[in-house]
């Protein structure tokens, strides 16, 4: 805001050639004389309205919808929708937040949102934030494999439970597939062809979507538990006899709740990603980017809701904090499962060198922000990287885990606390006073953010020290 004035800047849509000189990297030539709707960018965008949906559909989805069914079961069915809903309105809302910032300044990136509100420090917290977040999605997908690979492995052998090989071993698993497939796609210089992965994710997605609510008409209920020598673990401690097993909760209240707020947080984080979006959107008005924001988190409201409910009713209690997971103790060698177990497996393990590029490059950005490329460097991160995370999903005993603490901390960072401040700090006085009804609005929505960080991460913390029954994923 100061810089702007300095330059005799008008508080539009325009670039400031400061900050261009400041962080060259990420900001764009200045163009005088260009429209006041394309100085968000020196290239005309190209990519159309519902393309543009898509893509920002594909950033939303994630390994998120996988513990949805396991949120419901401890919230219940209406609490539910009213959090889903809830965590759907505020993230458009954060979404025209970071809009109308970039709008005043003309920057198409979040962390230099952070530079430009902040100076170093705001670049660096935004940095960190995001790469947090990545780490953690990059964590829930490995976890995934670590989970299914080695069912999927063991049904192709015909084996109607784990027998104990190490190829049936998930922690070995993760090490074989990080190191001859991601750690050599991580390895390239530029994410090129990397980028189908992304539609195809999605595409994987819907079908797992599809497969769930066929399934819920053919999945008896109480559950045969006792099919094919395979039951319920007994961390459970649920009775599926029960008269009131079948019967859907509409509100529930247990020690796993604390963890429904971070799961639907981190299923819809999408920040980082909207102002290349909008940088590439045809036409690209603050309006036009709000409508493509909102179409995108109403169907994937719609997705989660259904993903969330169906799987819910299939499995009620017993549904595990990784859905597809669950369907381990109906039929281990169900075809269908099987052949969306295979789909999901190869899109989150192509999904992995495409979520590490960002992480290397905020990381090249805090340690090395001056030097030219080096593939020393490059080869170095991406190793030390996979290497972390693998640790993590080798010893993190469940996904509900990571959606949990990444939920509760970098979740809430990007989509509450750090589009607020922002706006507070960027949006000049003269366009909106301190105490005007927006920046107030913006300030209230990040101390929001807090709130939800600091009860989540409490209750989580309680959950852990008290040691009560725990769903673990994947073992």
């Amino acid at each position: 805001m100061e810089l702007q004035k300095m330059n005799g800047h008008s508080h539009e849509d325009r670039f400031d050639p400061i900050d261009a000189l400041a962080e060259q990297e990420e900001f764009l030539p200045h163009k005088p004389g260009a429209k006041k709707e394309s100085q968000f960018t020196d290239f005309e965008g190209k990519t159309s309205f519902g393309m543009s949906v898509f893509n920002l559909s594909n950033a939303i989805m994630g390994s998120g919808i996988l513990g949805l069914a396991f949120a419901m079961s401890n919230t219940g069915i209406i609490l539910f929708i009213i959090l889903l809903l809830f965590i759907a309105i505020l993230s458009a809302y954060s979404i025209h937040l970071l809009l109308k910032s970039a709008g005043v300044v003309g920057i198409r990136a979040y962390e230099q949102l952070g530079y430009r509100a902040f100076g170093h420090p705001g670049k660096m917290l935004a940095a960190i934030v995001i790469t947090v977040h990545n780490i953690g999605a990059m964590s829930s997908y490995l976890f995934i494999v670590k989970s299914e690979l080695p069912l999927v492995i063991q049904a192709f052998l015909g084996k109607q439970e784990n027998t104990g090989e190490w190829f049936l071993n998930g922690s070995y698993l993760i090490i074989i597939v990080s190191v001859f497939i991601i750690f050599p796609l991580a390895l390239m210089k530029h994410l090129g062809y990397l980028g189908y992965t992304s539609g195809f994710s999605l595409s994987c997605m819907v079908f797992f979507l599809i497969s769930v609510i066929y399934k819920k008409f053919n999945i008896p209920c109480p559950l045969e538990v006792h099919h094919n020598n395979i039951t319920i673990p007994d961390h459970y401690n649920i009775d599926t006899t029960t008269d009131d097993f079948c019967e859907p909760k509409l509100f529930t209240i247990n020690s796993q709740t604390a963890y429904t707020i971070p799961i639907l947080a981190f299923a819809f984080v999408c920040h980082p990603e909207v102002l290349p979006i909008y940088t590439e959107l045809r036409d690209p008005t603050k309006k036009r980017m709000q409508k493509v924001a909102n179409v995108s988190i109403l169907a994937m409201f719609i997705m989660y809701l259904l993903t969330a409910l169906f799987g819910y009713l299939t499995f009620h209690g017993a549904v595990e904090s990784e859905l597809l997971h669950t369907y381990n103790y109906v039929d281990p060698l169900d075809v269908l499962i099987l052949c969306v177990r295979l789909a999901v497996l190869v899109a989150v393990t192509l999904t992995v060198p495409v979520v590490l590029f960002p992480i290397r490059r905020a990381l090249l950005q805090i340690l090395f922000p001056d030097k030219p490329f080096s593939w020393l460097r490059h080869v170095s991160i991406a190793l030390g990287l996979l290497f972390l995370v693998n640790l993590l999903v080798i010893f993190v005993p469940s996904i509900r885990d990571i959606f949990g603490i990444i939920g509760a901390t970098s979740a809430p960072s990007l989509i509450f606390i750090l589009p607020g401040i922002f706006y507070f700090r960027i949006v000049p006085e003269d366009q909106e006073p301190l105490r005007s009804k927006t920046k107030i609005q913006a300030l209230c929505f990040a101390a929001l953010g807090f709130v939800f960080m600091i009860m989540s991460l409490s209750f989580i913390i309680i959950d852990w020290v008290t040691g009560e029954a725990r769903s673990v994923g994947g073992h």
